[in-house]
């Protein structure tokens, strides 16, 4: 498969589970996506009501591994590895805090498999040393039509 580049409708789901609450956080935005043969990268930038700031993301899919990178209002760059842990920083207005990501189960599916591409992560995170919350993210991508 030759590179190629595709605008996208992207749905970002967050939701965080912590002493039997749930919080879910939901981004709709356009994006791009490029594919490469080993690896496929979504570019979007997600806007909120409540910040100034916009946040741009860069995610990064590859068999071994997924990278998140989040710059602007906030600047992290976070690196699933399925069944492994991996530390980074999250700097936001109100300061700074150490994460550490321990990753259980990565699934993709890209554009080529269907008409809806989509990457599944779950995780438990520990934010400066504190309990671990447990995350799922899923975040679906579709062609735009022309």
């Amino acid at each position: 498969m030759k590179a190629s580049k595709r605008n996208v409708q992207i749905k970002l789901i967050t939701e965080i589970f912590q002493k039997g609450n749930k919080e879910v956080t939901k981004v709709e935005e356009s994006g791009t996506l490029f594919q490469r043969e080993d690896s496929s990268i979504l570019t979007f930038t997600e806007r909120y009501e409540d910040q100034e700031d916009d946040v741009q993301a860069l995610i990064t899919i590859s068999p071994e591994r997924v990278s998140v990178k989040r710059t602007g209002a906030v600047d992290m760059h976070q690196i699933f590895k399925k069944k492994q842990t991996t530390e980074n920083v999250y700097r936001h207005a109100y300061g700074t805090i150490h994460m550490e990501t321990f990753t259980d189960q990565i699934t993709f599916r890209d554009l080529s498999q269907s008409k809806t591409g989509q990457l599944f992560i779950s995780y438990l995170t520990k934010l400066n040393g504190e309990e671990s919350r447990r995350h799922r993210l899923t975040l679906s991508f579709k062609e735009e039509k022309e």
